[in-house]
């Protein structure tokens, strides 16, 4: 069978059973964040280089074992997923650490991206992160978590272990400080940067009237 041609069912595959697994996902995580990823990776990939076909099947695969939605389970769904499909082991791992190297861990913990597969899928999932669909997604998690959108007597932390940063249950507010706002300067390649201020700056004018509607400042 034409290698093109395989990869291509695979990604149509992996596409469909995404779409069903996170269907109704609340969190901010749903299928609709995995699209933007996908397209968002796809589009750095053009000016930036990299596998296109690990590209794509890693953002669409990045959020499957995410620790956030996974409740704890070690088993990873990633694999079992890849496996059914009968990937290679070698080109599984070269899926999972791509997907292992994408995630957030923390205002004090370097996530360095160790190919330019990475870089591209880290960038993009952290520009969906940034920006007014950023905002979007963040009250949506807070929300999911019945979390408070902010209280002036809990300052945000800059943690320093991934640990630490799992069981935070800070206000809303406070992950723009802990996160959101860290990783215009996080952002790996070129595309992404440039992608990167206005949404950067779109958070910083929001939090601004967010503030000022807080103390009544008219």
């Amino acid at each position: 069978m034409n290698t093109n041609f395989r990869q291509q069912q695979l990604l149509k595959s992996t596409e469909d059973y995404i779409k069903t697994y996170f269907d109704n996902e609340g969190s901010g995580h749903d299928w609709w964040h995995i699209y933007r990823v996908r397209n968002l990776a796809l589009q750095i990939a053009k000016t930036e280089g990299g596998d296109i076909f690990r590209i794509e099947l890693a953002a669409l695969l990045h959020d499957l074992d995410d620790w956030k939605l996974n409740g704890g389970n070690k088993v990873s769904k990633i694999f079992e997923w890849l496996s059914k499909m009968e990937v290679s082991e070698q080109e599984i791992e070269k899926v999972l650490e791509i997907i292992h190297e994408v995630s957030y861990k923390g205002a004090g913990v370097p996530t360095p991206a160790s190919s330019i597969e990475a870089k591209i899928v880290q960038d993009a999932d952290r520009l969906d992160a940034i920006g007014a669909i950023g905002i979007a997604r963040t009250f949506a998690y807070g929300g999911n978590k019945n979390r408070l959108i902010y209280d002036p007597a809990v300052q945000p932390e800059n943690h320093d272990s991934f640990e630490a940063y799992k069981k935070t249950n800070a206000p809303t507010i406070n992950h723009f400080y802990e996160k959101l706002l860290l990783l215009k300067d996080r952002m790996n390649t070129q595309t992404a940067k440039e992608l990167a201020e206005k949404r950067h700056q779109f958070m910083e004018d929001f939090l601004e009237q967010f503030f000022n509607e807080w103390e009544a400042n008219f």
